[in-house]
């Protein structure tokens, strides 16, 4: 009895064994069909996104990302949907695929690239500051998130020039509004706009006029106190500018008279070229 137990539980065994290296087998052959299958669908997506079909081009990467979705490849398949979206401009679908990498691959070692893409996504579909704000808010915040959280990545000093010419854009819109509102005589919306410019975009081309408007706004209402505040500080800041002069022009009617007949005197008195001459004498 004792004997046939143990030749019973050497059946067996001999059994399970031979079963878990079939199955082992089978596996293997398995996961190797599975890798050929996601290496065909990624190389089909490229050749189609050579060819210029991007549309196929992105479903056969995304088949390659869900077909293995555990294999090393599959963000860089689900990166490259995204791409071959982005280069034929269908902006919408490649933010969609953006974000969802963001989500799916939180910690992936090329975040910072996919960030520096999703904003450029936004950045690209800016066609005229007065339309299209909420593209521009979406670039500047994914900008932003470039530069904080990969501020030494090549992709951070594109973004630091990309935010400069945003917040052109920005400025822009609130002077072409200040200067609306002014036409209107609707002195305090002209006037939050322009201040808007000083306190958020003082680094932009805008800065020098938006002081003068708060100059000539602060002046048309009998704020003359306020409007020498800001007339000083544009002169402090540009004194050279014509805003500084048009706006000191406000405090002084007869300033545009006088540069006028000074130059005149100047110009018959020979200028600079009397004066050289009579070094030489």
């Amino acid at each position: 009895m004792l004997k046939f137990k143990i030749l019973v539980f050497l059946v067996i065994s001999i059994f399970f064994n031979s079963c878990s290296k079939e199955v082992s087998k089978k596996s293997i052959i398995k996961e190797k069909s599975l890798e050929a299958q996601v290496q065909a669908a990624y190389n089909e997506g490229m050749k189609a996104l050579e060819d210029g079909d991007v549309l196929f081009a992105a479903k056969k990467f995304n088949e390659a990302e869900i077909l293995f979705p555990q294999a090393s490849s599959a963000p860089q398949s689900a990166l490259m949907a995204a791409y071959s979206y982005y280069v034929q401009d269908y902006y919408g679908d490649a933010i969609a695929e953006l974000k969802r990498f963001i989500k799916v691959y939180p910690f992936h070692k090329d975040l910072g690239y996919v960030y520096y893409l999703l904003a450029i996504c936004y950045y690209e579909q800016i066609v005229d500051e007065k339309k299209d704000l909420q593209s521009i808010v979406n670039a500047k915040e994914n900008f932003d998130i470039i530069i904080k959280k990969y501020p030494n990545t090549e992709y951070a000093i594109d973004a630091e020039f990309k935010i400069d010419l945003i917040d052109d854009i920005l400025a822009a819109k609130e002077m072409y509004l200040g200067r609306y509102y002014f036409d209107k005589k609707k002195w305090i919306p002209a006037i939050n706009r322009f201040r808007e410019i000083i306190d958020n975009y003082d680094t932009t081309i805008y800065a020098e006029e938006a002081l003068h408007r708060l100059v000539e706004v602060h002046y048309t209402i009998g704020l003359v106190d306020e409007a020498e505040k800001y007339a000083q500080l544009l002169g402090y800041n540009y004194q050279s500018s014509k805003w500084y002069e048009n706006s000191y022009s406000l405090f002084d009617k007869t300033y545009e008279k006088r540069k006028k007949e000074r130059f005149k005197t100047y110009k018959k008195g020979g200028g600079l070229l009397k004066k050289f001459k009579t070094l030489l004498e």
